[in-house]
């Protein structure tokens, strides 16, 4: 497998590490940036610098830039759409490719594509606001030209301490189900996945999901 350098911003959430142990484990050089005085995964370089500070500067000459932006608060809900248009705008013109760590409240649940996951009566309540939020930069990111984004989503059931199976099936933009009917997929298996795409570059500009085979 052909060894990448990748950055990897917001690293210190729990995605973000498990992406960056997988890339290092492919024998890849990472960079993460992050807020935290001290390198909390195992990068190889760490930077110390908040999303909304990055340059095009920083992030010339990667391969790819891993965007694990995530926060839970509604008073913080706005910031996935400011930190996504700010990598959009110092990544436009180049490239990089761009891999954004999306929500699974945004798939669509028949072939029109007219109903989404978070619209669906069963969808939990207290999750429509998040949903909502990263909705919206499935929507900002999609007329995009020059930056070359992918956009994965996870499975409904997203486990950060899943068991790492190594299998995944890759699907589209449609809420997708195992054989054994379930919508699930673990922190790990995903890292998987997204290391997969960047390696293939096989969805440029393109939504896509994974689910635990």
């Amino acid at each position: 497998m052909e060894k990448k350098n990748i950055a990897v911003v917001a690293a210190d959430g729990r995605v973000a590490r498990k992406v960056i142990t997988e890339a290092v484990n492919r024998g890849w050089d990472v960079t993460a940036f992050g807020r935290k005085d001290k390198n909390t995964g195992d990068a190889q370089t760490y930077i110390k610098k908040d999303i909304l500070d990055l340059t095009s500067e920083d992030l010339e000459g990667f391969d790819a830039v891993v965007d694990a932006f995530g926060t839970w608060t509604p008073e913080t809900f706005h910031l996935h759409g400011e930190t996504l248009q700010h990598l959009l705008d110092i990544l436009a013109g180049t490239n990089v490719r761009l891999v954004y760590v999306g929500g699974a409240g945004s798939l669509y649940v028949n072939p029109e594509h007219t109903l989404q996951v978070y619209q669906t009566p069963d969808f939990p309540a207290e999750f429509v606001p998040l949903a909502t939020a990263q909705v919206g930069t499935l929507a900002q990111i999609r007329p995009v030209k020059d930056v070359k984004w992918t956009y994965i989503s996870p499975a409904g059931d997203f486990q950060a301490d899943g068991e790492r199976t190594g299998e995944y099936i890759l699907a589209g933009e449609e809420l997708t189900l195992n054989d054994r009917g379930e919508s699930i997929i673990s922190y790990a298996d995903y890292a998987i996945a997204l290391v997969d795409e960047i390696e293939s570059g096989n969805h440029i500009q393109e939504r896509i999901s994974v689910v635990r085979k």
